[in-house]
């Protein structure tokens, strides 16, 4: 009976039903929103409100929820620089400081207006209210991610906005700070200045290094997932060290981890599955547990303050928001989500308000009252409902303009692609497989075809076993990246004959192998089953070998034949090529003739505009020889050849694997076959116009030559 009482006594301290409170707050909240077409975010928080100690006293607002809080809000600044479009960042830049200064300065300009002439508050105080007003936090980044927009322009310019933002707030604080606490002079400004440029400078180069190394060396799912968060919290932590916010280093370790972390990879499957089932809504709950509405039951100049603030704070990120709008010509749905996500005050606006708090103008006597603590508190409630619901319509009517216009970079005549891998050992089985993934489109959502093949005549218990225990690995490793795959163990006298009945039946577009594929063990690039697969199919064949993890690759050269354009699966494999680029997150090489280069242009540049993509000159795929020097063991060197009668085949073909294999054994290899004699031939309807333009071109310049010598 004691152990029920304790239990029933409030606030519930116990760990077990504090935990278990919470777990169903996380669980029904959203649901009932739903219901109501309320973001689930302000549910969670409401929630918070409710069970907190100024609501029903259900729970108390301990540790645990200040440090879930705090992974929660570094999970979000993580995730945001984990998912941003770093070739839309660049491209970006321009504008996102643009927003960065309009939404800190307009913002901080209302906030010394409202404290020092509206509220009477002293200099301090009201520059201190500019700081919370001006920073903010991007707490409904949860709502953009689930609506797929993570790499757009208006979320990639609010969230540099953000950091500026953030940045500009914490040197005016750290000014307020020193002067009251006597240490705001040369030497204090010129020492934060050195920390900060060495903590940028050393993060910056540094952490790629271990990341690279670690990954290279540590392949196992849950050692590299602790490693990513320990990471993190190593950027915040020095960070915090240097004088800045937490959350800026969690930002940063995401811009870094952002070239390691393919967006298709079950590591980032997992880390934003962590965070949005646990960290993020328990960080939004304690947001909410921080609320006391009872002060603007009993006074009604509280009821005036609060209102005051919100009011100023909304229209004055309001008002930055419309500006930039107009100066970038966006219309209404992002201007409304780039407000939504520069709305909410969080994290920033806790800790700059406790600083307030602690810092005294005489002895017993704060910098800011309680009173504006709870309009604060306050602010951040209202802030976080705003921020959700602005960014929620402003979400949903940007990806229906989307849908209707298109816009995307899987926009052409789709693909209809079923993509076929071949199973056999799994010493390398997580790199071909991650390829597969990575070159898939993920709009059409098909499932990858894992195929394992057994000699009849090894076929043993044994080998059976072998081959169920490989295709169990095959559907764990797709589970994990939330990719469909259909597995079939097939069992034939021929193994060549055994994959080409498969394809067919499947009316598979590609086949996926490595090196430890081919038969008898035999490590050429050429041993018998290659040679049967090239010869007895015609569609694409992609042979790799990677001496490394695909997500560590940090450049792909690709050597393209002459006229490679005039083959039929020519758009195809240029596609599988820059997904995985774009996957990766590398720069991708085309080493080529002039009028195949100007054609691989122009598609990229249509269809795959934030691949960085780069053309050189190379008259003939028998030079390739020479880039041995340039690809270095972190690259990976892509041949594209041709089947024999194939309009861009040549003889010199037939010795690239003998040459690969003695000059370019330093380096991960992929060889493609592309689509070949008639299949596929509509795949793409981008392809002959643009073949057709260029021959138009060729002819008209080479006429203009010809009539000139002959006048």
């Amino acid at each position: 009976m004691d152990s029920v009482t304790s239990y029933l006594h409030l606030p519930i301290q116990d760990p077990t039903w504090v935990f278990f409170l919470v777990l169903l707050i996380i669980l029904f909240a959203p649901l009932f929103f739903a219901k109501l077409r309320i973001p689930h975010i302000i549910g969670l928080i409401l929630a918070g409100v409710l069970i907190g100690e100024h609501g029903f006293n259900i729970l108390e607002r301990d540790t645990s929820f200040k440090l879930f809080g705090q992974v929660g809000i570094y999970y979000i600044m993580f995730l945001a620089g984990l998912e941003m479009d770093l070739e839309g960042f660049k491209r970006n830049l321009s504008k996102g400081l643009q927003f960065g200064a309009l939404t800190s300065l307009i913002p901080f300009v209302f906030g010394f207006i409202t404290g020092y002439y509206i509220l009477h508050y002293t200099i301090s105080a009201s520059l201190l209210l500019s700081c919370i007003f001006a920073s903010h936090t991007i707490v409904s980044y949860p709502i953009v991610a689930r609506y797929g927009l993570t790499k757009h322009p208006a979320v990639t310019i609010t969230i540099s906005a953000t950091m500026i933002a953030l940045l500009f707030a914490l040197m005016v604080l750290a000014l307020i700070s020193g002067q009251y606490k006597g240490e705001a002079d040369t030497w204090f400004w010129l020492l934060f200045a050195v920390k900060c440029i060495g903590y940028f400078v050393g993060v910056i180069a540094v952490f790629p290094i271990i990341i690279r190394w670690f990954f290279k060396h540590y392949t196992e799912r849950v050692v590299q997932y602790i490693f990513v968060i320990m990471m993190v919290f190593l950027a915040a932590a020095l960070a915090n060290l240097c004088g800045l916010e937490g959350l800026l280093g969690a930002f940063i370790a995401g811009l870094i981890f952002n070239r390691f972390i393919p967006y298709t990879s079950p590591l980032m499957n997992r880390i934003e599955f962590v965070g949005n089932a646990l960290f993020i809504p328990y960080f939004l709950v304690g947001v909410g547990m921080l609320v006391n509405l009872k002060p603007l039951l009993n006074d009604m100049n509280a009821i005036l303050v609060v209102l005051i603030i919100v009011v100023a704070s909304t229209l004055s990120k309001l008002i930055a928001s419309t500006i930039s709008r107009k100066l970038f010509r966006f219309n209404h749905a992002q201007g409304l989500l780039m407000f939504g996500l520069s709305e909410a005050h969080a994290a920033g606006a806790i800790a700059m308000v406790m600083v307030g708090t602690s810092l005294e103008v005489s002895p017993g006597v704060p910098l800011m009252s309680n009173e504006v603590l709870v309009g604060v508190v306050l602010l951040i409630l209202i802030s976080c409902i705003i921020s959700s619901m602005a960014t929620d319509q402003g979400a949903r009517r940007l990806r229906l303009q989307l849908e209707n216009s298109d816009e995307t970079s899987e926009s052409r005549p789709a693909d209809d692609e079923k993509i076929m891998v071949l199973v056999k050992d799994t010493s390398k089985l997580p790199n071909i497989l991650q390829t597969a993934i990575m070159m898939r489109n993920m709009a059409l959502n098909r499932g990858l075809i894992c195929l394992n093949v057994v000699n009849d005549a090894d076929y043993t218990d044994k080998s059976q076993a072998k081959s169920r225990e490989t295709l169990r690995m095959v559907e764990t490793m797709c589970s994990a990246a939330d990719v469909p795959v259909q597995t079939q163990s097939r069992l034939a006298v021929n193994i060549v004959n055994g994959v080409v009945h498969s394809m067919r039946e499947n009316d598979a577009s590609e086949i996926l192998i490595g090196i430890h594929d081919q038969q008898n063990g035999d490590k050429s690039y050429f041993g018998q089953f290659a040679k049967g697969l090239i010869q007895s199919m015609e569609r694409q064949l992609i042979i790799v070998d990677y001496i490394q993890p695909v997500n560590t690759i940090r450049k792909i050269v690709v050597a393209v034949p002459e006229q490679a354009e005039y083959e039929v699966g020519f758009y195809r494999w240029v596609c599988r090529l820059a997904r995985l680029a774009g996957e990766i997150g590398c720069r991708i090489e085309f080493r080529t003739a002039e009028s195949t280069g100007r054609i691989i242009h122009q598609y990229i540049q249509q269809y795959h505009k934030s691949v960085r993509a780069e053309f050189k000159m190379m008259d003939s795929l028998q030079e390739f020889l020479s880039l041995k020097d340039e690809v270095n063991p972190d690259h990976l060197f892509v041949v594209v050849t041709a089947r024999q009668g194939g309009i861009s085949y040549r003889q010199v073909f037939n010795k690239i694997p003998e040459l690969l294999q003695s000059h370019f054994s330093h380096c991960s290899v992929m060889m493609i076959y592309p689509d070949q004699f008639g299949e596929n031939n509509e795949v793409y309807s981008f392809s002959a116009p643009l073949v057709k333009r260029y021959e138009m071109n060729k002819l008209s310049s080479w006429m203009s030559k010809w009539i000139s010598k002959v006048g």
